[in-house]
């Protein structure tokens, strides 16, 4: 694992918790759960391809 990717989910976590602040003291409740979903499924995604290359990694090293 690369220490950019904790970096940029760090990053993602801190954009999306802003932004949800902004959202609810505007009023907009339902925008700000949206953009919390929305920033959610983008780190699964990031954590989701590195699952995927450790199984690759593991599939190779046992030669399967």
């Amino acid at each position: 694992m690369d220490i950019n990717l904790v970096f940029r989910i760090a990053a993602i976590g801190i954009i999306v918790s802003v932004l949800n602040q902004v959202l609810i003291r505007s009023g907009r409740e339902e925008q700000a759960t949206m953009t919390t979903l929305a920033g959610l499924i983008v780190v699964l995604f990031m954590i989701i391809q590195q699952i995927s290359h450790l199984f690759d990694t593991v599939k190779s090293l046992f030669g399967l």
